[in-house]
């Protein structure tokens, strides 16, 4: 039987769901990135967090956080490399509910119910 799945935090929603190449858009040929994907890539490439700050922040171990990263860069690479539409969208995630020292927001306070980011406008 598998473990059940923690929360995973996510400070705040991207500001963009999406990325496209600046030659030929075919949406057919497109990588989706998760939220909680988007966020270690923000956590650890963009703020400077180690893999285990970033499992603190997001309340997961850090085992959990190092497949998600790695499957995140791949879909960067792929989506980068073969020039391919990336959309950020759903998942299973906690969007934090106060402030932290890392976002600007304190994020002790979440709320644990998982949601799903779906349906989300393609603007681009």
């Amino acid at each position: 039987m598998a473990r059940p799945r923690k929360c995973r935090k996510v400070c705040s929603l991207p500001e963009n769901y999406g990325f496209a190449p600046m030659k030929g858009i075919d949406d057919e040929n497109r990588v989706v990135m998760a939220v909680d994907e988007y966020e270690t890539i923000r956590l650890i490439d963009l703020v400077g967090y180690t893999q285990e700050e970033c499992a603190a922040q997001m309340h997961i171990a850090r085992t959990t956080v190092q497949g998600i990263y790695n499957e995140a860069r791949k879909k960067l690479a792929d989506a980068l490399v073969n020039g391919k539409v990336l959309y950020i969208e759903g998942g299973d995630f906690a969007l934090c509910e106060g402030e932290s020292v890392l976002c600007g927001k304190k994020c002790e306070k979440f709320c644990c119910k998982k949601r799903k980011m779906e349906n989300i406008p393609k603007e681009m």
